[in-house]
């Protein structure tokens, strides 16, 4: 079979199929975006850590009906403030009788499905009002930066305290002013970074050859600001897990039969010197989910960053390396 050879030294077969190059050839396709930063996302420990336990945690909130042992709302005075390790009750129970782990449960899927509706809910509206304000500038970026400084100069916590008393703690109540509340970041974000693109040489060759700007907007401008937007939105979700159990705290959330991790926290208060562990689980799970996302947020951040040139020292990451393998 006839070779032929290039400048660089590069040995190509004619008859092989398509004409393609070796593997080893200068033509070899460089890794994408995507999995590069899903390279780099893997080899952050404290990413993959929190990843890990937010998807048990998202675990238990989907399959609660089936992990919970008990009913959580079961009332039965004859089992009242149980202590932990009891038979049948692993964490004790409460003042009515009701098994703590079961309502632990049962608390983390109020606690996930707030937590990403409102983190859902604040990107889209974020995101279209900054596409729309930074793509389009002139007096449309005037108005809709008008009403992002309107909404940042109310305090979000007292609005959001003055509807709920108003209109009642009902959850969907409680999910869409938490939305209304949190996309001004969002937005004010996602405008930044189409100030930058709608001025690239793709986005004039788009116009040129008759692109219209929704289609601008949405297959080339969004695509490219998708980073930052996911980062932020992750990042949102712990945010908002602490605002629904601050607002059920206060008795503005979640209301009885239903449970969260705010208002079992709200409920022990009053049992504090006879059962302070009543506080300790709530509490401990609203801390290890934060705590995971903001690792996983980080992570994504990171992994997206091509400024980002900070490195693992060796010796941990020989060991990290060496337990991931196993």
């Amino acid at each position: 079979m006839s070779q032929v050879q290039l400048q660089d030294d590069t040995v190509v077969e004619p008859n092989r199929p398509g004409g393609q190059l070796p593997t080893n050839s200068v033509g070899e396709k460089p890794p994408g975006l995507w999995k590069t930063a899903g390279k780099k996302f893997m080899r952050n420990p404290y990413a993959v850590g929190g990843l890990i336990v937010l998807l048990f945690f998202v675990g238990i909130a989907a399959g609660a009906d089936w992990v919970a042992p008990h009913d959580p709302a079961k009332v039965d005075f004859m089992i009242t403030n149980l202590p932990p390790g009891t038979e049948g009750h692993v964490l004790g129970t409460d003042e009515l009788g009701r098994d703590i782990l079961s309502r632990l449960i049962h608390s983390s899927r109020v606690s996930m499905l707030v937590g990403f509706s409102v983190a859902f809910a604040a990107v889209v509206i974020g995101t279209l009002i900054g596409a729309i304000s930074g793509y389009f500038g002139g007096w449309i970026d005037t108005c809709f930066m008008r009403l992002v400084d309107v909404m940042n100069s109310i305090p979000s916590l007292f609005f959001n305290i003055l509807v709920l008393a108003l209109f009642g703690a009902e959850f969907v109540y409680m999910i869409l002013i938490l939305s209304l509340t949190s996309w001004t970041s969002v937005a004010r974000l996602v405008r930044g970074q189409f100030l930058q693109l709608r001025e690239m040489q793709y986005v004039e060759a788009a116009r040129a050859i008759g692109v219209s700007h929704w289609g601008i907007i949405t297959r080339h401008l969004i695509r490219n600001a998708m980073a930052p937007i996911i980062v932020y939105a992750t990042l949102m979700v712990g945010s908002a897990i602490l605002s629904e159990s601050g607002l059920s705290y206060l008795g503005l959330g979640i209301q009885p039969p239903e449970t969260s991790w705010g208002l079992m926290l709200s409920k022990a208060q009053e049992f504090m010197l006879v059962d302070p562990l009543q506080a300790l689980y709530p509490g401990l799970c609203i801390l290890l989910v934060v705590l995971a996302v903001n690792f996983v947020g980080d992570g994504i951040r990171d992994a997206f960053d091509p400024r980002n040139k900070k490195k693992n020292p060796k010796r941990r990451l020989n060991k990290w390396n060496a337990t991931s393998s196993k």
